[in-house]
């Protein structure tokens, strides 16, 4: 879809297979891009950001709750020297009190939770929660299928018109790492 290597934002992990040198080129620009979207101040267990690259060519997607945030981070990672050009398909998630009122509900019961504590702690913690007109998405790395499967029953809890659980587990994102 995006490319050579396309993974989610929240993936940080090393790929052990060997990688061809055209590969490990866009697995370390994956990786720089990955570091900029992650430096950024304003970015929130909120927003997503996926990242393909292809020689030099950034895509990114995903939803960020601020405009100016698309703009920022598509501006930080075009600085970076590798980068040849960037499509930012990243989308602005509109602007409703109560899609943040359910942003919020579902992050401090997630984090909140005892088996979630130690993600919660993270600088960048893992499981994004996107909120787009009343319908719930989660992304990110967990570190069992029960931590996925417990998040899901959390955020189900909540008054959201539907819930869709994309959390990866760690072995799967692994994987997803070894077959570039």
């Amino acid at each position: 879809m995006f490319g050579k290597v396309a993974v989610l934002i929240a993936v940080v992990l090393v790929a052990s297979a060997p990688v061809r040198a055209g590969d490990r080129d866009n697995l370390q620009l994956y990786r720089e891009v990955q570091r900029e979207v992650l430096r950024y101040p304003h970015f929130t267990i909120f927003d997503s950001v996926h990242i393909g690259v292809d020689k030099g060519r950034v895509t990114l997607a995903g939803k960020v709750t601020m405009p100016f945030k698309r703009t920022e981070i598509a501006r930080r990672v075009a600085a970076l020297p590798s980068v040849t050009s960037v499509d930012n398909r990243i989308e602005e998630l509109p602007v409703s009190q109560s899609d943040n009122e359910l942003r919020y509900l579902i992050a401090r019961a997630i984090y909140g939770n005892q088996n979630f504590r130690a993600y919660a702690s993270r600088v960048n913690p893992p499981i994004h929660i996107i909120v787009e007109r009343g319908r719930v998405t989660l992304e990110g790395v967990v570190l069992s299928n029960v931590d996925r499967m417990l998040a899901r029953s959390i955020a189900s809890s909540f008054l959201a018109f539907s819930v869709k659980n994309d959390l990866k587990t760690e072995a799967e994102a692994r994987d997803a790492l070894e077959e570039l």
